[in-house]
């Protein structure tokens, strides 16, 4: 397979001889993701070209990406570590109350399946399965939970599912992107439907692009847009941030959301 430098690498390995920060050949790979036609890429080294190693799963910053940009790999490592710490709660409480359980469950445990979840939310029933999985067993370690099914343990607790929780922080993200407090463009993450004024609904609908592959269906600036659209005109009105996460799990608690 011929030897090709892509216009991306060619420009990092102009960008490193003019800051003298050379990249090392060997500790770099390349993926594939979209199609299968597959070219052999190379980096300088030294005097000579140096092909790159293909691969099919990496991890970035903590998150496993593979080459079909399939969440089941992330999804597995992050119920395996919560179920690790799940464990060794359970071996040093024989019994939990609520109020202890509540702080170690969101300080220890829940945290390790929601890290940087709006990259790799699942989509996949067996995917969400996994993760919620660790939800349920946890709630069952509260003393007189046991025996309660899974949704009257989370009205009790006062959480929600995990997927529930997952599309809470995709609404929370919206609102934050909508109102120019992430510092960066809207407008590379949404439009606004057109004639919105027009629909019923609240002010700030978006429009939802068409998308022809699941990956692309189930990216953030696309699954989010028709729960977004569904809100309320006094949910979107919330002046910050705090204010707008207190009006969505109310107007969620009025219409009795626990899964």
């Amino acid at each position: 397979m011929e030897q090709h430098c892509s216009v991306d690498l060619c420009k990092l390995e102009e960008w490193s001889k003019k800051w003298l920060l050379s990249f090392n050949p060997e500790k770099c790979k390349v993926m594939h993701i979209g199609h299968e036609y597959r070219t052999s890429y190379a980096m300088e080294d030294g005097s000579r070209l140096k092909n790159l190693e293909p691969t099919e799963e990496e991890k970035d910053l903590g998150i496993v990406i593979t080459r079909d940009l399939k969440s089941a790999e992330q999804c597995t490592q992050s119920a395996k570590k919560a179920q690790s710490v799940l464990g060794m709660v359970r071996r040093h409480f024989r019994i939990l109350d609520k109020e202890d359980f509540i702080v170690i469950y969101k300080t220890y445990i829940r945290p390790h399946l929601e890290y940087c979840v709006q990259a790799w939310s699942p989509h996949l029933k067996k995917d969400i399965e996994c993760l919620e999985r660790i939800q349920r067993r946890a709630t069952k370690s509260v003393k007189g939970f046991k025996k309660m099914e899974y949704n009257e343990r989370l009205k009790q607790l006062g959480l929600y599912t995990l997927e529930k929780r997952r599309l809470r922080g995709d609404l929370i993200e919206v609102y934050k992107i909508l109102n120019d407090k992430e510092g960066t463009d809207k407008a590379k993450f949404f439009k606004p439907a057109l004639d919105s004024h027009r629909l019923r609904g609240h002010s700030q609908k978006l429009f939802k692009p068409r998308c022809t592959t699941t990956v692309r269906r189930t990216f953030f600036s696309s699954r989010v847009v028709n729960d977004w659209n569904n809100l309320p005109q006094h949910v979107i009105d919330a002046s910050t941030v705090n204010t707008f996460k207190n009006r969505l799990d109310k107007f969620w608690k009025d219409m009795g959301v626990y899964s």
